[in-house]
C-alpha cells in the first residue's frame, strides 16, 4: 500500500510539472517578422506568377540564344503563341544563368508521332546546361504514352538515373506540363562537391520526382560526375531523332 502511495504522488508530481510547462500566453510562441512577400499568383492554373522571370510569351525568342553560338539569329520557329522546335537549328538555351529556381513549363508531342521507345518524340530540359561532356542535368522529356523504353530514360526521369516514380503521360496531341524545384549543386574552392544537386519534379500535376538527388551530371554513355561550375542557362533539346519534332509553350521561371 505504501509504494501505491508512493507512486500516486509521484503521477501527481509529473502532471503539476507538465501543467506548468505548458503555461504562458499563446503569443510567446508567435512571431510577426520578417513579413513574407507578396507574390500574386496567375490568374489560371499554370499562368505566372508576379515575381516570375517569362521565359516564353507566345511572342518571341528574345531570352533564348543557339546553343552555341549566342550571336545566331537562326532559331526556333515561333508561331500560335507556340515554339516548334527546328532540329537543322540545334539545341537552345536562355541567355540569363540561374541557381535554384522553381520553373514551369508546358509541351505537346505530335499527335501524328512516329517511332518507338527513344525516337519517338525525344526532347530534354537542361535544368543546369554545361559546356563540357554529357552537357547538364537533364530532366527527360519523351512519348511514353503506351511506349515502352528503359524507365530511367522515360519521360519524368532524371536521365539515367532516376526513374519517374509512376508514369503521368498524356496521350500525343495534347499538351502536358512539368513543374520543377531545382537546387543547384555546390562546390568547394578546391573544386570538391559541397553538396549534391536536387530536384523536384510534377508531370501534369502528379510527383514523379521526390527531392531526388542527384549523382552528378546526366551523361548518355557512361556514369555521372560533378565539375564545378555555377550559375548556369537552362537549355532545350533538339534531340536527333527522325520523329515529328515537339513543342513548347508558357516557360516562366522563380528564382529561389
Amino acid at each position: 500500500m505504501k509504494n501505491v502511495i508512493i507512486l500516486s504522488a509521484l503521477l501527481a508530481v509529473s502532471a503539476i510539472a507538465a501543467n506548468a510547462q505548458q503555461k504562458g500566453k499563446p503569443e510567446d510562441t508567435e512571431y510577426w517578422t520578417p513579413v513574407p512577400a507578396v507574390v500574386t499568383p496567375g490568374q489560371k492554373m499554370g499562368e505566372a506568377p508576379s515575381d516570375a522571370i517569362v521565359l516564353f510569351d507566345g511572342k518571341n525568342l528574345d531570352e533564348w540564344v543557339d546553343l552555341n553560338d549566342s550571336t545566331s539569329t537562326h532559331k526556333w520557329t515561333v508561331a500560335d503563341n507556340v515554339i516548334t522546335v527546328d532540329k537543322s537549328v540545334g539545341d537552345i538555351r536562355t541567355k540569363r544563368k540561374f541557381m535554384d529556381f522553381q520553373l514551369h513549363i508546358e509541351y505537346r508531342i505530335p499527335s501524328n508521332i512516329t517511332g518507338t521507345s527513344q525516337a519517338r518524340g525525344n526532347s530534354g530540359i537542361f535544368l543546369a546546361a554545361l559546356p563540357w561532356g554529357a552537357g547538364g542535368y537533364e530532366l527527360q522529356v519523351l512519348d511514353n504514352y503506351k511506349n515502352p523504353t528503359y524507365v530511367n530514360g522515360q519521360a519524368g526521369s532524371m536521365y539515367k538515373q532516376s526513374p519517374p516514380l509512376v508514369n503521368a503521360c498524356r496521350k500525343p496531341g495534347e499538351w502536358q506540363y512539368y513543374d520543377v524545384i531545382w537546387t543547384a549543386p555546390r562546390f568547394n574552392e578546391d573544386g570538391t562537391l559541397k553538396s549534391a544537386a536536387r530536384a523536384t519534379v510534377l508531370h501534369n500535376g502528379v510527383l514523379v520526382q521526390n527531392n531526388t538527388i542527384l549523382k552528378g551530371d546526366t551523361p548518355y554513355i557512361g556514369q555521372p560526375e560533378y565539375r564545378k561550375h555555377g550559375a548556369e542557362p537552362i537549355k532545350l533539346q533538339a534531340h536527333g531523332d527522325k520523329s515529328e519534332p515537339i513543342s513548347y509553350r508558357n516557360i516562366w521561371l522563380r528564382e529561389l
